[in-house]
């Protein structure tokens, strides 16, 4: 369920420090996560270590790994998990040298698969930097449909900038 030909999604392990230490630390994208400082190798390690269930931390985070090479290049996120109304924000991020080649759609093809197959959510949602395209390309061809617009929702350098909501409701009934 978690993989295709070309990748799959699997667990954080220890050895995954260097990539969850590229992308927690890229402050171009702080604005974006609501980060405001960098994360240390000790913390994220600690991080990975006490990586515990998702109906107690309410988070799942998972590597995007190439298949053929066994090599992690990026993370895929299920956040803000609520257990009684069955959803979860998505996340993706894919380093930059690995984008434009299919693979943050096909992680994020298995992520609703997980989520909706698996899990039994009823619906996943993603909050969009207005200015993203292609984020927004992205869950949108993944099926997810705008459902509103957050006005100067995040503060960036330049000012403020507006966010676009989206979700998907699980379509359970082929199952």
């Amino acid at each position: 369920m978690l993989e295709t030909e070309k990748i799959k999604l699997r667990a954080l392990e220890p050895e995954d420090i260097d990539i969850l230490y590229h992308c927690e630390n890229d402050a171009t994208l702080w604005s974006r996560s609501c980060t405001l400082t960098p994360y240390s190798r000790f913390e994220l390690k600690q991080y990975i270590l006490s990586s515990k269930d998702i109906y107690e931390t309410k988070q799942m985070r998972f590597v995007v790994e190439l298949k053929q090479e066994a090599k992690a290049v990026g993370m895929i996120d299920l956040y803000d998990f609520d257990p009684y109304h069955k959803r979860a924000a998505a996340g993706i991020i894919i380093k930059k040298e690995y984008q434009n080649k299919g693979l943050a759609s096909e992680a994020l093809s298995l992520l609703c698969d997980y989520a909706f197959l698996f899990m039994k959510l009823h619906q996943l949602y993603a909050f969009i930097p207005a200015n993203n395209e292609p984020s927004k390309r992205l869950f949108l061809r993944a099926g997810f449909k705008e459902k509103g617009l957050l006005h100067d929702w995040l503060q960036t350098v330049d000012g403020y900038e507006d966010v676009l909501i989206v979700s998907l409701i699980a379509d359970l009934s082929d199952n």
